[in-house]
């Protein structure tokens, strides 16, 4: 029996079935740079990243050292029990890197569901007001609150009741919701939908925050105008809500900036963060305004495991690495390739709706006819399957699963890079050329 079908099936016998699998049954043992070695031995390009988390790449060696390091000297006394070095160095260090248009301060959690969690409370208690406003096709985690600001209704079957005061608006996708508006006509137009939803859904006066990623991740890589950040800013600002900016997916160099938001010139209230920013570890922070930040009470926000040393020393070593390696640029050259393979493709393959992304944060959506109505999910995991085949691990995203989503890690090599990027086209090219046949 070969190794990783001894693992999967261990697996099966143990482990919780609701625990989903994105790429069918695929094993990891070790994993360096944008490689994985699986449980038979065979190596994959990575073009999942452990779903956007390793922007720095698998056991880079900066940050192997300082887990070993700090490991050796405290593992766990609890930030609620006893101030350590690391949870401090990293606070200074993310207010530095993230400042919030003045006196900023952060606090740290273990993951983003964490992170949105506690910055819906301290929202809720800086404003006094309870209702929160978001998505369709957002994700938010799978919490009680953050699997009600998720929209995606198969993670949700059976778990209700779900948190109240959760107040929903679609998503300002173009490609989905605007066909024959240019972007100007459609930021506008979903702008005014933000304000007649404080007629129709929920007065201004009760919300306490709105909560937006600025590039959808598990919604399927669609990134929110930059005119509509602006007016949603504008929005926020006068009618006294905070707006919460989720870059749990979209931060630390994935857009090819520290923040998405950065891309357009938007400040938010409060943002929280995750995935890449411990280099493989689990650790995240809710950043904000300090008097935003200081309005929760002393006890309402943290936990045990919050801002664990080991994890901020990983997390500090990531910062340094990314720094000294201008990730922010390489990023971008990352995603100029990657879109440019795509908008190729495009143009030979009748399947490829549309191309879109910002920065090395892309997707590529597959539907019959180009038709945005049209989703080919079954063409897409065809698609999957074949690069799975030939050494490539690349998972889908979007409600309808019918997008393919690329988080490779940042370090990966040209030659890796343009590799993935044949293996995806011709699989997608062998798909039948005509959406009838």
């Amino acid at each position: 029996m070969k190794t990783s079908q001894n693992l999967i099936d261990r697996r099966r016998a143990v482990v919780a079935r609701g625990v989903g699998q994105f790429a069918g049954d695929m094993t990891a043992v070790s994993a360096n740079g944008a490689r994985i070695v699986d449980a038979d031995g065979r190596e994959w390009i990575d073009f999942a990243g452990g779903i956007g988390v390793m922007n720095v790449g698998h056991c880079d060696p900066t940050v192997v050292a300082a887990i070993r390091e700090q490991a050796g000297k405290l593992l766990h006394s609890s930030i609620h029990v006893a101030t350590y070095e690391p949870y401090v160095e990293l606070c200074e260090k993310l207010v530095e890197l993230l400042p919030h248009g003045g006196p900023t301060k952060a606090m740290l959690v273990n993951s983003g569901a964490e992170a949105v969690e506690n910055a819906v409370k301290i929202a809720r208690q800086a404003t006094g007001r309870s209702a929160i406003l978001c998505y369709s096709e957002a994700f938010h985690g799978r919490t009680l609150l953050g699997m009600s600001l998720t929209s995606k209704t198969t993670y949700k079957i059976g778990c209700g009741p779900f948190a109240p005061e959760v107040y929903r608006l679609p998503f300002p996708d173009r490609f989905h919701r605007g066909v024959g508006l240019d972007e100007a006509a459609f930021v506008k137009r979903e702008l005014e939908r933000v304000e007649s939803a404080f007629t129709n859904h929920v007065p201004a006066e009760h919300l306490a925050a709105v909560i937006i990623e600025p590039v959808l991740g598990e919604g399927g890589s669609i990134p929110v105008p930059f005119g509509y950040l602006r007016g949603l800013r504008e929005i926020c600002d006068k009618r006294g809500i905070l707006l919460i900016i989720d870059e749990v997916q979209t931060g630390f160099a994935r857009t090819g900036k520290w923040a998405a938001y950065e891309h357009a010139g938007v400040i938010p209230d409060i943002s929280t963060w995750a995935k890449s920013m411990g280099g493989g570890m689990p650790i995240s922070a809710v950043i904000g305004k300090a008097k935003i930040i200081d309005a929760a009470l002393p006890g309402t926000v943290g936990g045990t495991y919050g801002g664990n040393p080991v994890a901020c020393a990983a997390a500090l070593a990531t910062i340094k690495v990314m720094r000294e390696q201008r990730f922010n640029e390489r990023a971008t050259i990352v995603g100029k390739t990657i879109r440019e393979r795509f908008d190729r493709l495009k143009q030979k393959s009748e399947w490829v709706g549309d191309v879109r992304g910002l920065g090395a944060m892309v997707g590529l959506e597959l539907c019959h006819d180009r038709d945005p109505a049209r989703p080919a999910k079954e063409q897409l995991e065809s698609v999957l399957a074949a690069c799975r085949e030939r050494g490539v691990l690349v998972i889908p995203a979007s409600r309808l699963g019918n997008v393919l989503r690329v988080l490779c890690p940042l370090v990966i090599t040209d030659g890796d890079l343009n590799k993935a990027l044949t293996v995806i086209e011709e699989s997608v090219l062998s798909l039948p050329q005509k959406a009838n046949a």
